[in-house]
């Protein structure tokens, strides 16, 4: 028995970080306005995070919104997929790995608007909190993770 206590003590927190080094080792597809400063810096803080990204400009960004599920209500500058899942405005790579090491049933993750403080959304020392929603294409809502 004690032996079996031991290898799940070992397993599960090296089963945790495989599917943690999997989230940052993820693409991430991003279309944005060629014309969006913050989109870029968003972009450079998840490549510095470890993700691949691939971007894609658009002069209207609210075709790819659409087609994976991002309620109006949600949206923002940029939309973005992984896996499957839409990721929506300045959503913290923490976040993103969260969204991809648990897989909830989702359409995907928001951070609706563009709050100061977000990454990619950084003036000095000040910021605004703000929620990262998790949402279905059903219109189920809830919050994700709170900054």
């Amino acid at each position: 028995m004690g032996i079996r206590k031991t290898a799940a003590s070992v397993l599960a927190p090296l089963a945790l970080l495989a599917c943690i080094q999997s989230a940052a080792a993820a693409t991430i597809e991003v279309t944005k306005s060629p014309h969006c400063g913050c989109c870029n810096q968003w972009i450079e803080y998840l490549r510095h995070e470890g993700f691949e990204v691939r971007v894609t400009d658009a002069e209207d960004v609210t075709p790819a919104a659409r087609r994976l599920g991002v309620p109006d209500e949600l949206r923002s500058c940029h939309t973005a997929s992984v896996e499957g899942y839409a990721i929506e405005g300045h959503v913290p790579a923490a976040d993103i790995r969260r969204l991809l090491a648990e897989r909830p049933e989702a359409a995907g993750i928001a951070v609706p608007g563009m709050p100061i403080g977000s990454p990619g959304m950084e003036q000095g020392d000040a910021r605004q909190p703000y929620s990262t929603i998790l949402f279905d294409r059903n219109g189920r809502r809830e919050v994700f993770a709170r900054h």
